[in-house]
């Protein structure tokens, strides 16, 4: 058991809400405990609900536990996943035909705080969260003990005007993701209605693997001068050693999501999938 995990243990996370939330005394959000904890080489790792099997949500996070990632996204599939390449749109609509659905993982994560230490991160597209109900999604959230949201498609301006306060009502810290051509206004605007971390896109292209970032220096020595509040993650493309060092040097650490994906694919199989990612980072 890792330092981190030590003090996640040790610390009350409960309210009155449920398992997670920030009511109550004590509470710590377990985002920004992590951050608070460990400055660099923070590794996240996403992966979508319901794939490669319907089953396999706990499983993936007790695998990627034991394997020391930090922090994970778990991924709400969605038929039109916009942000994503094709590997996560096609994992997300195999999900969707394994019958994943919002309703369904929160069943499967009713008692993931029993096992499960490291922080979690619900990711998923508006459309689909507004059908299930924005402050219910929330509130179960909060009940299984979730830390924050990821709502790629949501408008900074809505989630300030109709959003923030239920999130912060139910302890969820709201992650918004920047690219390269994200104004410095918006960035900083971003980061001072924000906790949590700033999810910093490596280009202005959907997800997939690179093999390189050395033309992404500008914009990250940009990012880093403008010394935000909130750290950052970098994702976007990290699939081996060089891209993960690479942007280790300029954030927090890195946000994995399609290399798991295809490990997964290629395996069908949990531990065999996390097992063949860390191989490849360190290629």
């Amino acid at each position: 058991m890792n330092k981190e995990q030590n003090i996640l243990d040790e610390t009350n996370f409960n309210s009155p809400l449920g398992v997670g939330g920030h009511l109550g005394l004590g509470v710590i959000n377990r985002i920004n405990l992590l951050f608070e904890r460990k400055k660099e080489n923070i590794l996240s790792v996403y992966f979508t609900a319901g794939f490669p099997q319907l089953d396999d949500t706990v499983p993936t996070l007790k695998s990627l536990q034991l394997n020391d990632i930090d922090l994970v996204e778990i991924g709400v599939p969605f038929s039109d996943p916009m942000a994503d390449g094709i590997v996560i749109q096609n994992s997300s609509q195999q999900a969707l035909k394994n019958g994943m659905s919002i309703r369904k993982l929160f069943e499967q994560l009713v008692n993931v705080r029993e096992h499960i230490h490291i922080p979690l991160v619900m990711m998923g597209y508006l459309n689909p969260i507004m059908q299930f109900g924005f402050e219910e999604f929330c509130y179960e959230c909060n009940k299984v003990g979730i830390d924050g949201m990821i709502i790629p498609d949501l408008p900074m301006s809505d989630f300030l005007a109709e959003y923030k306060e239920i999130a912060e009502k139910y302890g969820l810290e709201f992650i918004f993701l920047i690219t390269p051509e994200t104004s410095e206004e918006r960035i900083r605007l971003i980061d001072s209605h924000t906790n949590g971390f700033i999810y910093m896109v490596s280009s202005a292209a959907v997800t997939g693997t690179q093999t390189s970032f050395d033309g992404k220096l500008e914009y990250f020595n940009r990012i880093n001068a403008m010394h935000l509040k909130n750290p950052r993650l970098i994702g976007f493309g990290i699939s081996n050693k060089s891209t993960l060092e690479m942007v280790c040097k300029y954030s927090s650490g890195a946000i994995i999501g399609s290399a798991f994906i295809k490990a997964l694919e290629q395996t069908q199989d949990v531990e065999k999938g996390v097992a063949l990612l860390l191989e490849k980072l360190k290629e």
